[in-house]
């Protein structure tokens, strides 16, 4: 019987990489994985559709559940997870010395419904007292001119979002003081000039970030997986199948990090980094699945309403195909 031919989309991830060389099969499935950038994965998704299957802005995919049409169905597979305060750069001559000083700044994002500005916006509104809608957002191109929302956004009126001009870029124009900070997930060049001009708010964000999960338990999610709806609707077995696939590509990860034969990464001390985050996580540190993910889950659902971006609070059930959530035991 011949099997299923689908596209997969998808970054070069060490937890997928065992699906990109062919390492692990997915029943009856023959996967064409196309190693793409996010960016470009992400826009040629939500705008074209071009894949049966993706890697998708969790943010993006949150959207799409207030669409007639629900184009998407996710599976509790995350290819991306990162703690985002280290994602707040702001320019040296702002003023800008702690969270509160960002309150009646100018601040931009590449796009307001990106999963990572999500989750800094509700970070330092939960956390640091920062509200959301204290100051209106740009949003606009990183590096290149003429970057536009994915999406279609249909916001409160209290969150006040705007375009920068089509000749600016974010970077550029924090470096020149037209921004005092921006949120972004994409280190920005201004930042990598080194010359002292664009700072990180938090400059200590390793030790920040241990200390929100410890307090929190949260390691925020980015992206998860999405199949075309109709793709999944007419094969439904599909989602069990490709689960199992990203469980088994990501054991062989989980694997290589403790083999001590010899380094599969370019970290001299890439074991005690192992040992150091087994420590403060556990074993299975970058979990799948709904259960071991239900508090980042409800977490960033309730941080998408409270930014305008979802009508109503979504829950975390429904994100998931119900295939991808059970399975069988002997």
């Amino acid at each position: 019987m011949s099997k299923l031919n689908l596209t997969f989309a998808c970054w070069n991830y060490d937890r997928t990489r065992a699906l990109m060389d062919g390492t692990v099969k997915v029943d009856g499935i023959d996967l064409n994985y196309l190693n793409l950038p996010v960016e470009e994965t992400f826009f040629r998704m939500a705008r074209f559709r071009e894949f049966d299957i993706s890697e998708m802005s969790l943010s993006s995919y949150c959207v799409t559940l207030s669409k007639p049409e629900r184009p998407f169905v996710a599976l509790p597979i995350f290819p991306s997870r990162f703690f985002r305060h280290s994602c707040i750069y702001v320019n040296a001559n702002s003023g800008i010395r702690e969270p509160k000083d960002l309150i009646g700044k100018r601040i931009a994002s590449p796009e307001y419904q990106m999963t990572a500005p999500v989750w800094i916006r509700g970070i330092l509104s939960d956390h640091y007292n920062v509200p959301v809608d204290a100051q209106p957002y740009l949003y606009g191109g990183e590096e290149e001119v003429g970057r536009i929302e994915k999406m279609k956004l249909a916001l409160p009126p209290n969150i006040q979002v705007s375009p920068i001009a089509p000749h600016q870029t974010l970077s550029q124009m924090l470096y020149d003081g037209e921004l005092d900070a921006l949120y972004t997930a994409r280190m920005p060049s201004s930042f990598l000039k080194g010359d002292g001009k664009v700072k990180r708010l938090f400059e200590d964000y390793p030790e920040v970030e241990r200390r929100y999960y410890r307090e929190t338990g949260i390691f925020p999610i980015m992206h998860t997986v999405v199949m075309r709806r109709e793709v999944y609707e007419a094969n439904r077995w599909i989602a069990q199948s490709l689960t199992k696939a990203f469980i088994e590509a990501q054991r062989h990860t989980y694997e290589d990090l403790k083999d001590t034969a010899a380094l599969k990464a370019m970290l001299p001390w890439l074991s005690a980094y192992v040992d150091e985050t087994q420590r403060e996580f556990g074993d299975d540190w970058w979990p799948y699945g709904l259960e071991k993910n239900i508090k980042t889950l409800d977490t960033f659902t309730r941080y998408h309403h409270e930014q305008g971006l979802s009508p109503r609070k979504l829950d975390v059930q429904e994100l998931f195909a119900p295939e991808s959530l059970e399975a069988f035991k002997i």
